[in-house]
């Protein structure tokens, strides 16, 4: 029952969720569309060392994955990494409100940019919420294990907000 929502999400949160879900189902349930810039799927694909959230990235047909490169505004490109500016241009290029980053600098850029924020917490918050079976305390510690880094304060925030107080 996605909302008639569309998000422009980067590589960290499509990994963070990977790791704390098995998958990226729970973006299709929240939202109708969910756009993936080219950059990003570069990202994504070159699968670091282990190639982590590469088959689950493949598998979810139904992401909106864009084929060719942004042309990016020098000013993001010479405040974020190639991946979180592709994500605030293609979100104002195509009047989208909502960018998924999970990066402090990112997130601090897309506000500028007059976007709304949300992150990887973010969604697995708002799944829970509309009926998404998530636990928090168990994602949050797959995502630890995949060597994500959530600071305690986020930690404690989104246990708080999921009613999982530890």
């Amino acid at each position: 029952m996605p909302e008639s929502e569309r998000i422009v999400i980067d590589s960290a949160p499509l990994i963070s969720l990977v790791a704390a879900l098995g998958d990226l189902e729970v973006l299709n349930f929240l939202y109708s569309q969910v756009l993936v810039p080219f950059e990003v799927c570069k990202e994504i694909l070159a699968g670091g060392s282990s190639g982590f959230a590469v088959a689950e990235f493949e598998a979810a047909s139904w992401l909106k994955k864009r084929s060719s490169p942004l042309e990016i505004t020098p000013t993001l490109l010479n405040s974020l990494d190639r991946g979180e500016a592709a994500v605030i241009q293609l979100a104002i290029n195509e009047g989208i409100q909502t960018v998924c980053i999970d990066e402090t600098v990112g997130r601090r850029v897309a506000k500028l940019s007059g976007l709304s924020l949300t992150g990887s917490i973010g969604i697995l918050l708002r799944a829970k919420r509309e009926g998404h079976p998530v636990l928090m305390q168990q994602a949050i510690e797959r995502m630890r294990n995949q060597g994500i880094r959530l600071s305690e304060k986020v930690v404690k925030f989104a246990l708080e907000q999921a009613d999982e107080n530890r």
